[in-house]
């Protein structure tokens, strides 16, 4: 059974849901930041080589503070340096042409770059390739003058200092990420335990204590003051659990009444028999006086034997247990109606048809003879058994004439000692009827009670529900 598995414990800390919510937060810190250092990486290159084309518009603006826009091989060669550049071009608005360095000595060029048609996917793309690769590419970049929108500059350089400053921007940017990743997640993971992880912990250690020992009131759950979710399940764990506590003591309470019970009723019915000894032989007196009361005082022996007897049968039965055959209702309506359960005084009216079912015909012979007898012993002439199929179900409704039920009957009719409609009833054949009907996967209900009469409907599967 269930109660006998060894009690769970809760996980290590390793293996908690505190250690797994702090693992998921810094990854998905680390994923934001990685998603932000992409197009911070690409900015970066873009600004840098930016500045490349700023300082070669600067050294090339030499060139006209001479007569001639030329100048000395020594000081183009440290304008050059100064820019990072091999040759610098500088076309102006009105034609205008002005170079630094001398195009056949420039190496090989491996890529061209125009900074005026550049988007974030494409800057993005050229950052990672920029980034990743491991040889020194020469660059020809295109770009327009910071000062004049319409003044076209062109550089070629080595692209070796650029990879080294992303290389280094990369670092500082990767360290920043990891400060705000520890802090952010430990942050979110201190939010998360206080808010989440610790209130479900208390509840689930609440949950693994009651299923340990349910009747033990001395570690109730701390409901907190909260309107979320957490709130609203403590709240409905600790009412649950509060009310199987009572139900629990209540059971046991009334399991030790029940066997006193059982001993008290075995040992009355013995009496009760000594008793009816005696009242038959006053039956067969010759005294008029003891001759009228000896049927009232039979009749009431009786009924205190009819009790004992049922309320040991329902104290010794035990789980229902169903033997499922295929077999017709017309022949068990017959069958109910030759064992005399109409007592002789009322006619039982066979509607049933042609219907088959598969179900314990036994059980199920108990809940119509159930139905019937208290029909009969109500008062009512006359009670029909009808049938009918809906889809796969069958549903059978016994009606009788008789005065109907009293409304205090009505209202605790399937309940056991509480539900009989006559004096002197004990109300465990409906209470057992109703419990056949549900081991059977139906159901047995009362549809009206009048002064017309009374009708019950059975409702159940036309074959064996699946295990």
């Amino acid at each position: 059974m269930a109660m006998n598995r060894p009690r769970p414990k809760l996980p290590v800390l390793w293996h908690s849901l505190s250690a797994r919510l702090l693992v998921l937060t810094i990854a998905f810190v680390m994923v934001s930041e990685v998603l932000i250092f992409v197009p911070s990486i690409a900015s970066f290159r873009l600004k840098y080589l930016e500045e490349r084309l700023a300082a070669a518009n600067i050294a090339v603006l030499a060139l006209l503070a001479t007569p001639d826009a030329m100048v000395s091989d020594e000081l183009e060669m440290e304008l050059l340096s100064q820019a990072g550049a091999y040759v610098i071009g500088m076309k102006r608005p009105d034609g205008k042409k002005l170079m630094l360095g001398m195009e056949d000595k420039v190496p090989a060029i491996d890529a061209q770059f125009d900074l005026r048609q550049h988007g974030l996917f494409r800057s993005v793309r050229d950052a990672v390739v920029a980034l990743v690769q491991g040889r020194n590419r020469i660059l020809r970049v295109v770009g327009v003058s910071p000062r004049h929108n319409e003044t076209e500059v062109e550089i070629v350089i080595d692209e070796a200092p650029l990879h080294d400053a992303m290389l280094d921007y990369g670092a500082q940017i990767l360290a920043v990420s990891i400060v705000i990743s520890l802090v952010t997640a430990s942050l979110v993971y201190l939010a998360l335990q206080w808010w989440m992880v610790r209130p479900i912990r208390r509840m689930t250690e609440s949950m693994i204590a009651f299923r340990g020992d349910p009747e033990d009131l001395s570690r109730p759950l701390r409901v907190e003051r909260r309107s979320d979710e957490i709130g609203v399940a403590q709240a409905e764990l600790a009412e649950m659990q509060a009310g199987l506590r009572a139900s629990l003591q209540q059971k046991t309470r009334l399991a030790a009444l029940g066997t006193a019970v059982t001993k008290i009723s075995h040992d009355l019915r013995n009496m009760l028999a000594t008793a009816q000894l005696v009242s038959d032989r006053l039956v067969s007196s010759a005294d008029p006086q003891v001759k009228r009361a000896a049927p009232t005082l039979v009749a009431a022996i009786d009924r205190a034997v009819d009790l004992c007897t049922r309320t040991l049968d329902f104290t010794r039965e035990g789980p229902v247990r169903l033997d499922y055959r295929r077999f017709a209702l017309k022949g068990l309506i017959h069958e109910i109606g030759a064992d005399g359960f109409a007592n002789g005084k009322t006619e039982l009216v066979d509607a049933v048809g042609d219907i088959e079912l598969e179900a314990d015909r036994d059980q199920l012979y108990r809940v119509l003879a159930n139905l019937v007898r208290n029909a009969s012993e109500a008062g009512a002439v006359e009670v029909t058994v009808s049938a009918a199929t809906e889809g796969e179900r069958v549903i059978i409704e016994v009606r009788d004439n008789g005065p109907g039920l009293a409304p205090r009957a009505r209202q605790n009719l399937f309940t056991p000692f509480a539900g009989s409609g006559r004096a002197g009833g004990s109300g465990l054949g409906l209470a057992i009827a109703r419990e056949l009907a549900h081991a059977h996967g139906g159901d047995l209900s009362l549809v009206s009670s009048d002064a017309g009469g009374t009708l019950f409907r059975i409702d159940l599967p036309a074959r064996r529900p699946a295990a």
